[in-house]
Parts: structure tokens; sequence; C-alpha cells
């Protein structure tokens, strides 16, 4: 029987040794997020349903409770959601070589070029560099977290290549790259030339669409509301539970909603649940958080609708600014309806030292509401 190994261990070349000889061996393992406390790691570990694991020590230790995967599985790994209780995917040894030749096609890798993977190895966006960097054949890099200082210096001694979030994006000089790939959240409305913005789940893989254009052998279409569907042989097997991934006909339903452009090309509103109804009028977050993020003091915003019994919702926004100066909400409601109907505007404006994220670069939208609710 195939087995399946969790790795517990900080990323860095052990840890690709550790996945590597996992591999060899025919078995499949599940990175562990090295930021939870012990009580997660339990709950994971539980979730995934391992039957040994390797700690920072480099020890493998059997577990009780396990379960075998089956060959050709290669990873089983944990959603990265904002919201709710995160669910396991299982990839396969297929899927991975899928994506890896896609992602390296469409970005013109080569041997001779360097990843760098600097993102959390518990999530597809930051294990996803790896793949990619043996697929290729190419050099690789690891780091065990994102330091801005470190991320430069090694750009500056031959890495070409890195996967980013936009929190991290900011944080660095872009140019020394050849190549970004953006993902985890909402890209900035101005990105630098080499700057590649990326859609995609853990269920398909890491991102299946670049810069608005799906990969090579991946298919896109909306369903009658809009909802995001796929396609391709990038995607997961299954969830862990056993519970199907796609439907009879072989597409996965994202739960995002989505349009395409005059171009062609896709362009993502948000999920499906994000959709604020406010006085009758729909309202997305995402066309609110560009207008408001383009205002010159706003550093970071997010953009939700909160109940409401007049308005069944009401617009609002949470943000951090540039400067120690006080933001009012009518100023950041005159500049939102410079571009759109007053009704997308915020009514409450909630103003940050920080916003909350996830361990893979998104707003924890649950910690964000809980934080400011009354």
């Amino acid at each position: 029987m195939n087995r399946l190994v969790a790795i517990d261990m900080p990323g860095d070349a052990k840890f690709v040794e550790a996945m590597r000889r996992i591999w060899d061996a025919g078995d499949a393992f599940a990175p562990i997020d090295q930021r939870l406390p012990a009580t997660a790691r339990i709950a994971l570990l539980h979730e995934v349903e391992a039957e040994a694991i390797i700690g920072a020590n480099g020890i493998e230790t059997n577990l009780t409770g396990g379960r075998s995967v089956k060959s050709g599985d290669a990873i089983v790994i944990a959603t990265s959601g904002s919201s709710g209780s995160p669910k396991s995917v299982v990839l396969t040894h297929d899927g991975i070589a899928a994506s890896s030749k896609a992602s390296n096609h469409r970005l013109g890798t080569t041997s001779s070029d360097h990843w760098l993977a600097c993102l959390p190895l518990s999530h597809v966006g930051g294990l996803s560099v790896i793949t990619r960097a043996l697929h290729a054949k190419c050099q690789l890099t690891v780091h065990p977290t994102f330091d801005a200082a470190t991320v430069e210096e090694s750009a500056r001694s031959g890495v070409t290549m890195t996967s980013l979030v936009a929190t991290a994006l900011g944080r660095i000089d872009a140019a020394l790259f050849r190549t970004i790939l953006l993902g985890g959240s909402a890209a900035p409305n101005s990105l630098p030339n080499n700057v590649v913005s990326t859609y995609g789940l853990t269920e398909t893989g890491s991102g299946v669409v670049y810069d608005g254009v799906p990969l090579d052998g991946v298919e896109i279409r909306l369903s009658p509301d809009g909802e995001i569907q796929v396609k391709g042989p990038m995607l997961a097997r299954c969830y862990r539970d056993d519970s199907p991934l796609v439907d009879s006909d072989g597409w996965f339903h994202t739960g995002d909603i989505g349009k395409f452009a005059s171009d062609g090309r896709l362009v993502i509103h948000g999920r499906r649940g994000d959709l604020i109804i406010t006085g009758g009028e729909n309202v997305w977050p995402q066309q609110v958080e560009d207008v408001l993020g383009r205002h010159p003091r706003i550093r970071e915003v997010m953009v939700r609708g909160v109940s409401d019994p007049e308005w069944g919702h009401q617009v609002v926004a949470w943000v951090t600014t540039l400067d120690s100066d006080p933001i009012t909400l009518d100023e950041l409601r005159n500049w939102a309806k410079d571009s759109l109907p007053a009704y997308c505007a915020p009514r409450v404006l909630h103003v940050m030292t920080t916003l909350p994220r996830t361990s893979s670069g998104k707003v924890d939208v649950n910690r964000l509401l809980s934080s400011t609710s009354e």
C-alpha cells in the first residue's frame, strides 16, 4: 500500500530531500504549516490522515489512525480559503507534471533559470515553485520564510524567478527578477511588466490562468450566473475524504464569479458569497477595492457587506493608510462616487493599523469581521 507521510519541517533543502525520498518510495506527502500551534497541527494531521511524520530532525515516526493513498497520488494539501474550515485535496504526479509543464511553457522557463521558493510550502502557491523547478531541471533555492532582504540578495546572486503574494511584492525591488508570479489575493492595480498575475486554487494544483489567459490544456467556462468552472489535466483527483472534485463532465466548480473581458481575458469578481446586495443593487467588493485602492493615501483595503435591517447589506470598508493623518468616510465615499455608482460607496469605514492575513497571504475575512463587530 502507498503511504501518506507528513513533512513537519521548515522550508529548506532538507524539505525537498524528504519529499523526493517519499516519492521515490512510491508514497505521498502532506506538508505541515510550521506556524501552526501544536493543537492545530494535531487537527491537520487528523484531517489529512497521515500514517507517518518526518520531524525537523529528519526522523520518521509512525502514526496511528492514518489511511493509505492510491498509486499515483503525490501530495495531500489543505486548502487555504480565507473563511470556513479547510479541506484537503489529493494531487497526483500526473497532475503536478501537467501543471508544471504548462506553467514553465508559458513563462519560457529553461534549465538556466533559478527558482526561489519563499512562500509557505504548506500552500500550493509555495509548493508549486518546487515542482516547477524539478520539472524544468533548473536550480532551486528554498527559504523557510519570506524576508525581503534575503529575497533581494538571492536575486542578486542569480535567482531569476519566484512566486509572491501582493504584500511581499510591495516589499522588494521586483526589477531584480526576470519573472515573478503573483497569487494569493487580488493583484494591485498597477504591476511591473515582469509580474504575472495568476488565478487558481488548491484544487487546480496552483495557478491555471496567467494574466487572464488560461494555460495550455486548461478550459474555462462561465455558468449562467457567472461562476468560473475549470477543466484540465492538473486538477486534483479528489478530496481526501474521497468526495468528488468535479462534476460528471469533468468540470470543477470554483465558487468564484467572473466574466470575460472584450479582449477575451478572464476577469475575477470574487467569491459567489462575497456579493453585496444593498438596497436591491449588486455590488462586487473587488470593484470597490480597486477604486479605493487608487486613493493616494490608501495602502490596503478590504470591502465586504455587513447585514443591515434597512439596506439588506451595508458596504463596509477596512483600510490602512500610508500616513498618520485621519482619513474620513466622506472623503472615501466621494472618491468612490467619482468612478462608481453611489450605492457602491462604503457606508461604514474602519481605519486599521494592519489587515489580518492568512498564512497564504489572503486577508483573513473572519478575523477582520470579528475584530470590528460590536
